[in-house]
């Protein structure tokens, strides 16, 4: 594994990087920079297509990375107004891991997952990210700006 943090744009990393991001069970992606996925790549539209979810059922992808295209939609929390737990995003991020050593995937860039605006602790997540992914011929790119 190769793992660089850079200041740069996620959205500007070149296509063959596949992209991942934290979101809710229910799909809101209306701050942060699910926002910017929402927007950017109808994002909402493409989930509640692909993994759709009935009132009540929040819960039914929290701890998985839901794919959509080249983008990593992992689920940490039930409603927009939840925080994550460390245990959600590490199972969120093992499914990750695990679709990409299936797919062959070997590039992957992503923010400072479950730091912004859900206020997880980048130093502990920086090392847990190393720790899921050590084991893949993959090369990994924090973006911040």
């Amino acid at each position: 594994m190769i793992y660089t943090e850079i200041k740069e744009d996620l959205f500007e990393v070149p296509d063959h990087y596949y992209l991942a991001h934290c979101i809710n069970g229910n799909y809101t992606l209306g701050a942060g920079i699910a926002r910017s996925f929402a927007d950017r790549m109808n994002m909402r539209y493409h989930l509640v297509s692909q993994y759709p979810i009935k009132a009540g059922e929040q819960y039914k992808y929290i701890g998985k990375a839901l794919l959509v295209g080249r983008v990593f939609n992992l689920v940490t929390k039930a409603f927009h107004y939840n925080k994550p737990t460390y245990e959600s995003l590490r199972s969120a991020l093992n499914d990750m891991h695990d679709q990409c050593e299936e797919l062959g995937i070997k590039y992957l860039a992503m923010p400072k997952i479950g730091c912004g605006l859900d206020r997880l602790d980048w130093s502990k997540v920086g090392v847990m990210i190393r720790e899921i992914f050590s084991d893949l011929d993959i090369e990994i790119l924090v973006c911040y700006i």
